[in-house]
Protein backbone atom coordinates (compact mmCIF):
# COMPACT_ATOMS: atom_id res chain seq x y z
CA UNK A 1 0.00 0.00 0.00
CA UNK A 2 1.43 3.57 -1.04
CA UNK A 3 2.44 5.85 1.97
CA UNK A 4 0.05 8.53 0.30
CA UNK A 5 -3.07 6.59 0.80
CA UNK A 6 -5.23 8.55 3.25
CA UNK A 7 -3.07 10.40 4.12
CA UNK A 8 -2.96 13.67 6.40
CA UNK A 9 -0.67 16.63 6.05
CA UNK A 10 -0.30 19.27 8.47
CA UNK A 11 1.54 21.83 7.13
CA UNK A 12 3.59 23.87 9.97
CA UNK A 13 5.72 26.14 7.38
CA UNK A 14 6.96 29.03 9.39
CA UNK A 15 3.72 28.86 11.99
CA UNK A 16 6.06 28.08 14.59
CA UNK A 17 7.52 31.61 14.59
CA UNK A 18 10.93 30.74 14.63
CA UNK A 19 10.36 29.00 18.03
CA UNK A 20 11.14 25.22 18.58
CA UNK A 21 9.07 24.92 21.82
CA UNK A 22 6.38 26.65 19.49
CA UNK A 23 7.02 24.08 17.02
CA UNK A 24 6.81 21.10 19.74
CA UNK A 25 3.78 22.67 20.70
CA UNK A 26 1.97 22.09 17.37
CA UNK A 27 3.19 19.16 16.83
CA UNK A 28 1.16 18.11 20.86
CA UNK A 29 -1.88 19.33 19.08
CA UNK A 30 -2.00 16.84 16.09
CA UNK A 31 -0.58 14.46 17.83
CA UNK A 32 -3.62 14.17 19.72
CA UNK A 33 -5.47 14.38 16.81
CA UNK A 34 -4.18 11.99 15.23
CA UNK A 35 -5.64 9.62 17.91
CA UNK A 36 -8.46 10.99 18.20
CA UNK A 37 -9.44 10.24 14.47
CA UNK A 38 -6.68 6.94 14.05
CA UNK A 39 -5.52 8.98 10.97
CA UNK A 40 -2.81 8.03 8.60
CA UNK A 41 -1.17 11.78 8.88
CA UNK A 42 2.27 13.72 8.75
CA UNK A 43 3.68 16.80 9.89
CA UNK A 44 5.55 19.01 7.30
CA UNK A 45 8.10 21.46 7.92
CA UNK A 46 9.98 23.96 5.49
CA UNK A 47 13.67 23.84 5.09
CA UNK A 48 15.85 27.29 3.69
CA UNK A 49 19.39 27.61 3.71
CA UNK A 50 19.19 31.00 4.33
CA UNK A 51 22.75 32.51 3.99
CA UNK A 52 22.69 31.14 0.65
CA UNK A 53 19.06 30.88 -0.61
CA UNK A 54 18.38 34.79 0.14
CA UNK A 55 20.55 37.32 -2.12
CA UNK A 56 23.35 39.12 0.58
CA UNK A 57 22.72 42.15 -1.34
CA UNK A 58 18.45 41.71 -0.44
CA UNK A 59 18.82 40.26 3.18
CA UNK A 60 17.73 43.85 4.47
CA UNK A 61 15.08 44.45 1.53
CA UNK A 62 11.54 45.47 3.54
CA UNK A 63 9.88 45.82 0.45
CA UNK A 64 9.55 41.81 0.33
CA UNK A 65 7.61 40.40 2.89
CA UNK A 66 9.02 36.77 2.05
CA UNK A 67 12.59 37.63 3.03
CA UNK A 68 11.64 39.15 6.68
CA UNK A 69 9.33 36.33 7.15
CA UNK A 70 11.70 34.18 6.46
CA UNK A 71 14.43 35.74 8.55
CA UNK A 72 12.10 36.65 11.52
CA UNK A 73 11.23 32.36 11.96
CA UNK A 74 14.85 31.42 11.09
CA UNK A 75 15.18 27.64 12.68
CA UNK A 76 19.07 26.39 12.87
CA UNK A 77 18.92 22.55 11.43
CA UNK A 78 19.61 21.17 14.72
CA UNK A 79 16.51 22.96 15.84
CA UNK A 80 14.25 21.35 12.95
CA UNK A 81 15.78 17.55 13.49
CA UNK A 82 14.34 18.03 17.20
CA UNK A 83 10.76 19.09 15.41
CA UNK A 84 11.02 15.80 13.19
CA UNK A 85 11.74 13.74 16.46
CA UNK A 86 9.48 14.80 17.98
CA UNK A 87 7.05 14.14 15.23
CA UNK A 88 8.18 10.49 14.79
CA UNK A 89 8.06 9.93 18.69
CA UNK A 90 4.50 11.23 18.53
CA UNK A 91 3.21 8.82 15.80
CA UNK A 92 3.18 10.50 12.71
CA UNK A 93 5.55 10.60 9.93
CA UNK A 94 7.89 13.57 8.75
CA UNK A 95 7.55 15.45 5.09
CA UNK A 96 9.88 18.64 4.17
CA UNK A 97 9.77 20.67 1.53
CA UNK A 98 13.25 21.71 0.57
CA UNK A 99 13.71 25.10 -1.26
CA UNK A 100 17.40 24.73 -2.02
CA UNK A 101 19.79 21.50 -3.28
CA UNK A 102 21.81 21.62 0.79
CA UNK A 103 18.52 21.64 2.40
CA UNK A 104 17.83 18.28 0.09
CA UNK A 105 21.18 16.66 2.29
CA UNK A 106 19.85 18.00 5.35
CA UNK A 107 16.43 16.55 5.27
CA UNK A 108 18.17 12.75 4.03
CA UNK A 109 20.53 13.40 7.04
CA UNK A 110 17.49 13.55 9.31
CA UNK A 111 16.07 10.95 8.14
CA UNK A 112 13.44 12.64 7.24
CA UNK A 113 9.97 9.56 5.13
CA UNK A 114 8.67 12.16 2.59
CA UNK A 115 10.27 15.29 0.14
CA UNK A 116 7.65 17.61 -0.58
CA UNK A 117 8.03 20.21 -3.75
CA UNK A 118 6.37 23.26 -3.70
CA UNK A 119 4.54 24.61 -6.71
CA UNK A 120 7.49 27.31 -6.69
CA UNK A 121 9.56 24.68 -7.39
CA UNK A 122 7.85 22.84 -9.91
CA UNK A 123 10.09 23.71 -12.43
CA UNK A 124 13.11 23.99 -10.69
CA UNK A 125 14.95 21.02 -12.58
CA UNK A 126 18.07 22.08 -10.70
CA UNK A 127 16.55 21.50 -7.32
CA UNK A 128 14.07 18.78 -8.74
CA UNK A 129 17.57 16.49 -10.01
CA UNK A 130 18.67 16.80 -6.12
CA UNK A 131 15.62 15.38 -4.62
CA UNK A 132 14.74 12.53 -7.24
CA UNK A 133 18.35 11.46 -5.76
CA UNK A 134 17.37 11.53 -2.42
CA UNK A 135 15.77 8.02 -3.22
CA UNK A 136 12.73 9.18 -0.93
CA UNK A 137 8.92 9.09 -1.83
CA UNK A 138 7.48 12.29 -3.44
CA UNK A 139 4.86 14.51 -2.78
CA UNK A 140 4.34 17.60 -5.56
CA UNK A 141 1.73 19.88 -5.69
CA UNK A 142 0.86 21.95 -9.19
CA UNK A 143 -0.36 25.43 -7.96
CA UNK A 144 0.18 27.76 -10.77
CA UNK A 145 1.61 25.32 -13.61
CA UNK A 146 -0.06 24.24 -16.69
CA UNK A 147 -1.18 20.80 -17.25
CA UNK A 148 1.89 20.53 -20.49
CA UNK A 149 4.22 21.76 -16.96
CA UNK A 150 2.36 19.04 -14.48
CA UNK A 151 2.67 16.42 -17.57
CA UNK A 152 6.13 17.11 -17.51
CA UNK A 153 6.75 16.78 -13.57
CA UNK A 154 4.35 13.27 -13.39
CA UNK A 155 6.80 11.93 -16.34
CA UNK A 156 10.32 13.06 -13.96
CA UNK A 157 9.12 11.74 -11.29
CA UNK A 158 7.48 8.57 -12.45
CA UNK A 159 10.79 7.41 -13.93
CA UNK A 160 13.31 8.32 -11.05
CA UNK A 161 10.68 6.91 -7.79
CA UNK A 162 8.32 4.32 -7.26
CA UNK A 163 6.22 6.02 -4.86
CA UNK A 164 5.10 9.69 -6.45
CA UNK A 165 2.05 11.59 -5.35
CA UNK A 166 0.23 14.75 -6.57
CA UNK A 167 -1.80 17.40 -4.74
CA UNK A 168 -3.68 19.69 -6.95
CA UNK A 169 -3.43 23.38 -5.59
CA UNK A 170 -4.16 27.05 -6.10
CA UNK A 171 -1.36 29.48 -4.58
CA UNK A 172 -3.50 32.29 -3.74
CA UNK A 173 -3.44 33.15 0.03
CA UNK A 174 -6.60 32.39 0.93
CA UNK A 175 -8.28 30.98 -2.25
CA UNK A 176 -11.77 32.22 -2.62
CA UNK A 177 -14.41 29.67 -3.52
CA UNK A 178 -14.27 30.40 -7.46
CA UNK A 179 -11.01 30.06 -7.80
CA UNK A 180 -10.56 26.38 -6.30
CA UNK A 181 -11.57 24.28 -9.36
CA UNK A 182 -11.98 21.30 -6.96
CA UNK A 183 -13.10 18.91 -10.21
CA UNK A 184 -9.72 19.51 -11.75
CA UNK A 185 -8.83 16.61 -9.40
CA UNK A 186 -10.97 14.26 -11.60
CA UNK A 187 -9.17 15.24 -14.41
CA UNK A 188 -5.78 14.46 -12.71
CA UNK A 189 -6.59 10.95 -12.14
CA UNK A 190 -7.84 10.07 -15.11
CA UNK A 191 -4.74 11.50 -16.54
CA UNK A 192 -1.96 9.89 -14.44
CA UNK A 193 -3.86 6.66 -13.68
CA UNK A 194 -1.68 5.28 -10.50
CA UNK A 195 -0.57 8.26 -9.01
CA UNK A 196 -1.95 9.16 -6.41
CA UNK A 197 -3.94 13.03 -6.53
CA UNK A 198 -4.55 15.00 -3.20
CA UNK A 199 -5.82 18.47 -2.18
CA UNK A 200 -3.69 21.13 -1.04
CA UNK A 201 -5.96 23.79 0.54
CA UNK A 202 -5.30 27.35 0.95
CA UNK A 203 -9.43 28.45 1.23
CA UNK A 204 -10.47 29.71 5.08
CA UNK A 205 -10.32 27.53 7.60
CA UNK A 206 -13.79 28.18 8.34
CA UNK A 207 -14.80 26.70 5.21
CA UNK A 208 -15.15 22.78 5.18
CA UNK A 209 -17.11 22.39 1.92
CA UNK A 210 -14.04 22.67 -0.71
CA UNK A 211 -12.49 19.16 1.52
CA UNK A 212 -15.75 17.01 1.23
CA UNK A 213 -15.89 18.48 -2.66
CA UNK A 214 -12.23 16.99 -2.81
CA UNK A 215 -12.79 13.71 -1.36
CA UNK A 216 -15.96 13.07 -3.36
CA UNK A 217 -13.80 14.05 -6.25
CA UNK A 218 -11.34 11.14 -5.57
CA UNK A 219 -8.61 12.83 -3.29
CA UNK A 220 -6.60 10.93 -1.03
CA UNK A 221 -4.20 13.28 0.48
CA UNK A 222 -5.50 16.45 2.42
CA UNK A 223 -3.22 19.20 3.02
CA UNK A 224 -3.71 22.40 5.24
CA UNK A 225 -1.40 24.73 7.35
CA UNK A 226 -1.60 24.46 11.29
CA UNK A 227 -0.44 26.32 13.84
CA UNK A 228 -1.32 27.77 16.66
CA UNK A 229 -2.13 31.72 17.76
CA UNK A 230 -0.46 33.13 20.50
CA UNK A 231 -0.88 36.70 21.99
CA UNK A 232 2.14 38.18 20.27
CA UNK A 233 1.55 36.45 16.58
CA UNK A 234 -2.22 35.49 15.10
CA UNK A 235 -2.46 33.18 12.43
CA UNK A 236 -2.62 33.96 8.71
CA UNK A 237 -6.07 33.55 6.66
CA UNK A 238 -5.52 30.36 5.01
CA UNK A 239 -4.06 28.49 8.56
CA UNK A 240 -5.91 26.36 10.82
CA UNK A 241 -5.66 26.36 14.80
CA UNK A 242 -5.97 23.01 16.90
CA UNK A 243 -9.78 23.58 16.61
CA UNK A 244 -10.30 24.38 13.31
CA UNK A 245 -8.56 21.26 12.36
CA UNK A 246 -10.76 19.35 14.70
CA UNK A 247 -13.89 20.44 12.64
CA UNK A 248 -11.64 19.92 9.45
CA UNK A 249 -10.92 16.26 10.07
CA UNK A 250 -14.49 15.65 11.29
CA UNK A 251 -16.27 17.32 8.06
CA UNK A 252 -13.40 14.53 6.30
CA UNK A 253 -15.11 11.53 8.34
CA UNK A 254 -18.23 12.99 7.65
CA UNK A 255 -18.08 12.63 4.19
CA UNK A 256 -15.78 9.91 3.33
CA UNK A 257 -18.88 7.77 5.39
CA UNK A 258 -21.75 9.68 3.32
CA UNK A 259 -19.29 8.67 0.34
CA UNK A 260 -18.83 5.07 1.59
CA UNK A 261 -16.26 2.61 -0.79
CA UNK A 262 -18.25 3.01 -4.18
CA UNK A 263 -19.93 -0.80 -3.70
CA UNK A 264 -23.53 -1.02 -3.97
CA UNK A 265 -25.25 -2.40 -0.20
CA UNK A 266 -28.65 -3.27 -0.34
CA UNK A 267 -29.69 -3.95 3.46
CA UNK A 268 -32.61 -5.84 4.98
CA UNK A 269 -34.23 -2.65 6.25
CA UNK A 270 -34.24 -1.37 3.14
CA UNK A 271 -35.74 -4.31 0.96
CA UNK A 272 -38.50 -4.31 3.39
CA UNK A 273 -39.20 -1.29 2.99
CA UNK A 274 -39.25 -1.69 -0.70
CA UNK A 275 -41.48 -4.94 -0.05
CA UNK A 276 -44.30 -3.00 1.74
CA UNK A 277 -44.74 -0.93 -1.12
CA UNK A 278 -44.79 -3.73 -3.86
CA UNK A 279 -47.54 -5.87 -4.97
CA UNK A 280 -47.71 -9.21 -4.66
CA UNK A 281 -49.37 -12.07 -6.56
CA UNK A 282 -52.85 -13.86 -5.72
CA UNK A 283 -54.90 -16.06 -7.56
CA UNK A 284 -58.06 -15.34 -9.15
CA UNK A 285 -59.97 -18.74 -8.47
CA UNK A 286 -59.11 -21.82 -6.77
CA UNK A 287 -56.01 -23.57 -8.13
CA UNK A 288 -55.13 -27.59 -7.54
CA UNK A 289 -51.21 -28.38 -7.19
CA UNK A 290 -49.50 -28.81 -10.47
CA UNK A 291 -52.06 -27.02 -12.22
CA UNK A 292 -50.18 -23.67 -14.34
CA UNK A 293 -50.26 -20.07 -13.17
CA UNK A 294 -50.46 -17.84 -15.63
CA UNK A 295 -51.66 -14.42 -16.25
CA UNK A 296 -55.30 -15.30 -17.03
CA UNK A 297 -55.75 -17.46 -13.52
CA UNK A 298 -53.43 -14.68 -11.12
CA UNK A 299 -53.79 -10.95 -10.18
CA UNK A 300 -51.27 -8.38 -8.75
CA UNK A 301 -52.43 -6.46 -5.80
CA UNK A 302 -51.05 -4.44 -2.77
CA UNK A 303 -49.63 -5.14 -0.16
CA UNK A 304 -47.06 -7.96 -0.22
CA UNK A 305 -46.12 -10.40 2.49
CA UNK A 306 -42.80 -11.23 2.97
CA UNK A 307 -41.62 -14.32 1.10
CA UNK A 308 -44.88 -13.98 -1.20
CA UNK A 309 -44.46 -13.96 -5.16
CA UNK A 310 -44.05 -10.30 -6.45
CA UNK A 311 -45.29 -9.00 -9.51
CA UNK A 312 -41.67 -8.25 -10.72
CA UNK A 313 -40.36 -11.73 -10.17
CA UNK A 314 -43.81 -13.05 -11.88
CA UNK A 315 -43.29 -11.00 -15.38
CA UNK A 316 -39.89 -11.57 -15.27
CA UNK A 317 -40.39 -15.27 -15.54
CA UNK A 318 -41.92 -14.30 -19.33
CA UNK A 319 -43.16 -17.86 -18.71
CA UNK A 320 -45.42 -20.48 -17.24
CA UNK A 321 -45.16 -21.93 -14.11
CA UNK A 322 -46.83 -24.79 -11.62
CA UNK A 323 -48.38 -24.52 -8.56
CA UNK A 324 -46.59 -26.44 -5.82
CA UNK A 325 -49.66 -26.76 -3.63
CA UNK A 326 -53.45 -25.96 -3.39
CA UNK A 327 -54.69 -22.24 -3.50
CA UNK A 328 -58.02 -20.85 -2.57
CA UNK A 329 -59.50 -17.69 -4.25
CA UNK A 330 -57.37 -14.63 -3.43
CA UNK A 331 -54.94 -16.31 -1.70
CA UNK A 332 -51.19 -14.88 -1.98
CA UNK A 333 -48.89 -17.01 -4.22
CA UNK A 334 -45.81 -18.63 -2.45
CA UNK A 335 -43.86 -20.09 -4.97
CA UNK A 336 -40.18 -19.93 -5.65
CA UNK A 337 -38.40 -18.82 -8.85
CA UNK A 338 -35.33 -20.34 -10.96
CA UNK A 339 -34.24 -18.69 -13.58
CA UNK A 340 -34.55 -20.18 -17.04
CA UNK A 341 -31.62 -20.30 -19.84
CA UNK A 342 -32.72 -16.99 -20.98
CA UNK A 343 -32.80 -15.40 -17.76
CA UNK A 344 -29.47 -16.46 -16.75
CA UNK A 345 -27.38 -15.40 -20.20
CA UNK A 346 -29.55 -12.28 -20.30
CA UNK A 347 -28.22 -11.56 -16.34
CA UNK A 348 -24.89 -12.48 -17.29
CA UNK A 349 -24.55 -9.72 -20.65
CA UNK A 350 -25.81 -7.26 -18.87
CA UNK A 351 -23.33 -7.55 -16.32
CA UNK A 352 -20.49 -8.12 -19.17
CA UNK A 353 -21.94 -4.60 -20.25
CA UNK A 354 -21.88 -3.03 -16.91
CA UNK A 355 -18.25 -4.08 -16.39
CA UNK A 356 -17.05 -2.76 -20.50
CA UNK A 357 -18.71 0.33 -19.70
CA UNK A 358 -17.26 1.13 -15.96
CA UNK A 359 -13.42 0.03 -17.91
CA UNK A 360 -14.76 2.93 -21.26
CA UNK A 361 -13.76 -0.29 -23.66
CA UNK A 362 -16.24 0.23 -26.40
CA UNK A 363 -16.83 -2.35 -28.73
CA UNK A 364 -17.55 -2.93 -31.97
CA UNK A 365 -21.59 -3.26 -33.37
CA UNK A 366 -20.24 -6.68 -35.46
CA UNK A 367 -18.38 -8.55 -32.69
CA UNK A 368 -18.95 -11.54 -31.91
CA UNK A 369 -19.92 -12.39 -28.62
CA UNK A 370 -19.65 -16.26 -26.76
CA UNK A 371 -20.07 -17.71 -23.26
CA UNK A 372 -17.64 -20.12 -22.38
CA UNK A 373 -19.12 -22.29 -19.65
CA UNK A 374 -16.83 -25.76 -19.10
CA UNK A 375 -19.38 -27.26 -16.69
CA UNK A 376 -22.41 -25.70 -17.68
CA UNK A 377 -24.30 -22.73 -17.83
CA UNK A 378 -25.21 -23.02 -14.79
CA UNK A 379 -21.37 -23.04 -13.11
CA UNK A 380 -20.89 -20.04 -15.21
CA UNK A 381 -20.17 -17.52 -12.51
CA UNK A 382 -17.45 -20.00 -11.03
CA UNK A 383 -15.86 -21.84 -14.20
CA UNK A 384 -15.71 -19.40 -17.28
CA UNK A 385 -15.46 -16.09 -19.31
CA UNK A 386 -17.36 -14.03 -22.22
CA UNK A 387 -15.31 -13.87 -25.29
CA UNK A 388 -15.49 -11.33 -27.64
CA UNK A 389 -14.00 -11.55 -31.05
CA UNK A 390 -13.20 -8.49 -32.68
CA UNK A 391 -10.64 -9.86 -35.56
CA UNK A 392 -9.34 -13.25 -36.48
CA UNK A 393 -7.32 -13.04 -39.20
CA UNK A 394 -3.34 -13.80 -39.35
CA UNK A 395 -3.55 -11.69 -36.62
CA UNK A 396 -6.55 -12.46 -34.03
CA UNK A 397 -7.76 -9.73 -31.00
CA UNK A 398 -10.55 -11.09 -28.48
CA UNK A 399 -11.45 -8.78 -25.73
CA UNK A 400 -12.15 -11.38 -22.36
CA UNK A 401 -14.43 -10.47 -19.54
CA UNK A 402 -13.69 -12.28 -16.46
CA UNK A 403 -16.54 -12.29 -13.51
CA UNK A 404 -15.63 -11.93 -9.66
CA UNK A 405 -14.50 -14.68 -8.29
CA UNK A 406 -14.46 -16.08 -11.88
CA UNK A 407 -11.62 -19.00 -13.13
CA UNK A 408 -10.48 -20.33 -16.22
CA UNK A 409 -9.91 -24.01 -16.68
CA UNK A 410 -6.34 -24.70 -17.21
CA UNK A 411 -4.83 -25.58 -21.12
CA UNK A 412 -2.31 -24.52 -23.78
CA UNK A 413 -2.69 -24.15 -27.68
CA UNK A 414 -0.23 -25.39 -30.19
CA UNK A 415 -0.95 -23.25 -33.36
CA UNK A 416 -1.64 -20.10 -31.36
CA UNK A 417 0.64 -17.87 -29.41
CA UNK A 418 -0.83 -14.78 -27.27
CA UNK A 419 -0.36 -11.69 -25.82
CA UNK A 420 -2.66 -10.70 -22.39
CA UNK A 421 -2.81 -6.92 -22.00
CA UNK A 422 -4.87 -6.06 -18.58
CA UNK A 423 -6.95 -3.28 -19.28
CA UNK A 424 -8.73 -2.84 -15.93
CA UNK A 425 -9.31 -5.09 -12.87
CA UNK A 426 -7.01 -7.66 -11.58
CA UNK A 427 -5.76 -10.84 -13.11
CA UNK A 428 -4.21 -14.03 -11.12
CA UNK A 429 -2.49 -16.16 -14.49
CA UNK A 430 -0.79 -19.65 -14.03
CA UNK A 431 1.69 -20.17 -16.49
CA UNK A 432 3.00 -23.85 -16.29
CA UNK A 433 2.40 -23.73 -12.53
CA UNK A 434 3.92 -20.47 -11.93
CA UNK A 435 1.95 -17.70 -10.69
CA UNK A 436 1.59 -14.16 -11.85
CA UNK A 437 -0.26 -11.37 -9.99
CA UNK A 438 -1.43 -8.86 -12.95
CA UNK A 439 -3.10 -5.26 -13.02
CA UNK A 440 -4.13 -3.07 -15.09
CA UNK A 441 -1.64 -1.88 -17.90
CA UNK A 442 0.49 -5.19 -16.95
CA UNK A 443 1.01 -7.18 -20.37
CA UNK A 444 2.46 -10.93 -20.51
CA UNK A 445 3.17 -13.26 -23.70
CA UNK A 446 1.74 -16.83 -23.45
CA UNK A 447 4.06 -19.16 -26.19
CA UNK A 448 2.57 -22.02 -27.56
CA UNK A 449 2.04 -25.58 -25.42
CA UNK A 450 2.04 -22.84 -22.11
CA UNK A 451 0.10 -24.32 -19.81
CA UNK A 452 -2.25 -21.47 -18.22
CA UNK A 453 -5.83 -20.75 -16.39
CA UNK A 454 -6.56 -17.54 -14.88
CA UNK A 455 -8.56 -16.25 -12.09
CA UNK A 456 -9.25 -12.89 -11.08
CA UNK A 457 -11.16 -11.47 -7.61
CA UNK A 458 -12.65 -8.10 -8.67
CA UNK A 459 -13.09 -9.06 -12.02
CA UNK A 460 -11.17 -7.96 -15.21
CA UNK A 461 -11.30 -6.95 -18.52
CA UNK A 462 -8.17 -8.01 -20.61
CA UNK A 463 -6.91 -7.72 -24.14
CA UNK A 464 -6.07 -11.08 -25.87
CA UNK A 465 -3.88 -10.51 -29.36
CA UNK A 466 -2.52 -13.58 -30.68
CA UNK A 467 -2.13 -15.41 -34.34
CA UNK A 468 -4.99 -16.78 -35.96
CA UNK A 469 -7.94 -18.21 -33.16
CA UNK A 470 -8.64 -22.22 -34.21
CA UNK A 471 -11.54 -24.00 -32.36
CA UNK A 472 -9.68 -27.16 -32.22
CA UNK A 473 -7.07 -25.66 -30.68
CA UNK A 474 -7.85 -25.39 -27.29
CA UNK A 475 -6.46 -28.46 -25.32
CA UNK A 476 -7.61 -28.91 -21.60
CA UNK A 477 -6.15 -30.91 -18.68
CA UNK A 478 -9.38 -31.24 -16.98
CA UNK A 479 -10.70 -35.00 -18.54
CA UNK A 480 -14.17 -33.84 -17.69
CA UNK A 481 -14.01 -30.73 -20.18
CA UNK A 482 -11.66 -32.73 -22.83
CA UNK A 483 -14.27 -35.07 -23.53
CA UNK A 484 -16.73 -32.98 -24.33
CA UNK A 485 -18.12 -31.45 -27.80
CA UNK A 486 -16.46 -27.81 -27.52
CA UNK A 487 -20.08 -26.44 -28.95
CA UNK A 488 -21.12 -27.74 -25.50
CA UNK A 489 -20.06 -25.26 -23.42
CA UNK A 490 -20.13 -23.10 -25.69
CA UNK A 491 -22.98 -20.39 -26.00
CA UNK A 492 -23.03 -17.89 -29.10
CA UNK A 493 -24.60 -14.60 -28.44
CA UNK A 494 -26.01 -12.57 -31.55
CA UNK A 495 -27.14 -10.31 -28.74
CA UNK A 496 -25.22 -7.32 -26.97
Amino acid sequence: MSIFNDLIVFEMANNHQGDVNHGLMIIEQMAHLVKKYNLNAIVKLQYRQLDSFIHPIKRKDTSIHYIQRFLSTELKNQELKLLVDATKKAGMKSMVTPFDEESVDILVQHNVDIIKVASCSADDWPLLEKIASAGLPVLASTGGISVNETDNLVSFFTHRTSDFGLMHCVSIYPTPNDLLHIAYIEKLIKRYPGVPIGWSGHEPPNNNLVVQLAIAKGAKMLERHVGIPTQDSKLNAYSMSPDEVDAWLSSIQEAKSILGDGSKYVTHNEKKSLLDLKRGVFVKGNIKKGQELTEANCYFAFPCEENQLTSGEFGQLRATFKATKDYKENEAVFESTKDDTYHVVRKIIHEAKGMLAESNVVLTPDAQIELSHHFGLQDFRNNGCLLVSMVNREYCKKIIVVFPNQSHPEQYHVKKEETFHILSGDLILVLNGIKYHLKKGDIKTLERGVRHSFTSENGCIFEEISSTHYRSDSFYLDPRIAEQDPMSRKTIIDFF
